[in-house]
């Protein structure tokens, strides 16, 4: 089991070293993001932006130019799209978003003809470096969904499910977050956090543990799941963090990188490849980790599936 990012680091470097398709990567920060992930032998990357500005970039980043290759492509929607195409047509492996807008990056991986649609709902996970739980969390959906439905929500938990399964750990945890550890009629998102539990217990999840609703801390802490009397094998054991909404799974994230000072990777799960969707303010380590979790699960196949019954009449 991945437990930290420096275990995460470790384990890629005995996997085959994929090529990474960096869309719009005309800013300081994307090329030093790039050059960590050469310099970790963890990527190889193609530079998808204005070549002109990546060639200023460059030595400021230490990034010799000669050792990756850069496809001019001034426009950074257009520079998606291409680097887009580049993954859909086995010439990457992997699309990392750069220094373009999410909802601009977003259009061009869903685009219906040219895009990475693989046939499920897309979702995007955080992973967070707990250091004080010595483990790692994955939190979604902070950057795609915005307020998904209690069949959204589900798929939203397979995919992490996967994610999670894919650092090693066999059978996730995983806790639908709310303000409130009780189903409260006049707060839906607990009604929704219940069904997804009983929708478990019912073995309609495979691989997984649900259970909710949680408030934040006895979701992380047994102590506080202890202290307001909550039993079960998920409670304060979570190592899946379902937030209610875009709003919520964004603002845990950040809090935790930004205040909290804490690690943070970002992943978009159910493409047709993998795809690192990380914030424009994001840091060089950010991109470097996230970069890496995209490599773990390059190549690897999805089993398993959600099971909802379809009526017919």
């Amino acid at each position: 089991m991945i437990l930290d990012f420096d275990g995460l680091l470790d384990a890629v470097r005995d996997l085959p070293v994929q090529t990474a398709a960096i869309a719009a990567a005309g800013s300081d920060v994307v090329i030093e993001g790039a050059k960590a992930a050469l310099d970790a032998n963890v990527a190889r990357p193609i530079l998808f932006g204005d070549a002109k500005v990546i060639a200023d970039l460059a030595p400021k980043a230490g990034l010799d130019l000669s050792a990756v290759e850069v496809q001019d492509v001034p426009d950074e929607i257009a520079a998606t799209a291409a680097a887009v195409a580049a993954v859909r047509d086995g010439r990457a492996q992997i699309l990392v978003k750069g220094h373009v807008h999410t909802d601009d990056f977003l259009r061009c991986v869903l685009d219906a003809e040219r895009g990475l649609r693989a046939g499920v709902l897309m979702s995007h996970v955080f992973i967070l470096e707990a250091r004080s739980l010595a483990r790692l969390l994955f939190v979604t959906d902070g950057a795609m969904n915005i307020a998904p439905d209690l069949e959204q929500k589900a798929r939203i938990i397979l995919n992490a499910v996967y994610l999670a399964r894919a650092f090693g750990i066999e059978e996730p945890k995983v806790g639908a977050l709310a303000a409130v550890e009780v189903v409260n009629p006049k707060m839906p998102v607990t009604i929704d956090a219940a069904a997804l539990a009983g929708m478990e217990t019912r073995g309609q999840f495979p691989f997984c543990i649900v259970d909710g609703p949680f408030a934040l801390d006895n979701a992380v802490s047994q102590e506080a799941a202890r202290i307001k009397g909550l039993s079960g094998s998920v409670a304060g054991l979570c190592d899946i963090l379902l937030a209610p909404d875009i709003e919520a799974g964004n603002i845990l994230a950040k809090t935790f990188a930004f205040l909290g000072g804490g690690r943070v990777a970002g992943l978009l799960v159910g493409a047709s490849a993998p795809v690192v969707l990380t914030s424009r303010a994001d840091s060089a380590e950010a991109r470097l980790c996230s970069v890496a979790a995209a490599v773990l699960t390059a190549g690897m196949s999805r089993d398993g599936r959600l099971r909802i019954s379809k009526l017919r009449y």
